[in-house]
């Protein structure tokens, strides 16, 4: 697959970056550089390996799923500018 100078304006235009005709010309470079990278990974055999998540195998640490100390409401919202039956009471912004 090759980049032209119109899909390198046209992707610039979807990030919303200003790209000058010579700037545009570099990235086509860059672009196809990067294309041409991931094209030469397709050519790795990689038939029989499962997808992994990290290079090492770990398992995930569980905690039980218990409930806590809870009720700490009032000392949760005692440094609250303002605060109503427990729940932090912020200005209005929307009419």
């Amino acid at each position: 697959m090759s980049v032209d100078t119109q899909t390198v304006k046209r992707v610039a235009k979807l990030a919303r970056i200003a790209v000058s005709d010579a700037e545009a010309e570099t990235m086509k470079g860059e672009l196809n550089a990067i294309l041409g990278f991931v094209e030469q990974l397709d050519e790795a055999d990689v038939s029989g390996v499962e997808p992994m998540t990290s290079a090492v195998e770990t398992t995930m640490r569980l905690r039980a799923d218990v409930v806590t100390d809870g009720g700490k409401a009032a000392d949760i919202v005692a440094n609250a500018p303002a605060s109503e039956d427990n729940f932090f009471v912020v200005p209005k912004v929307v009419e």
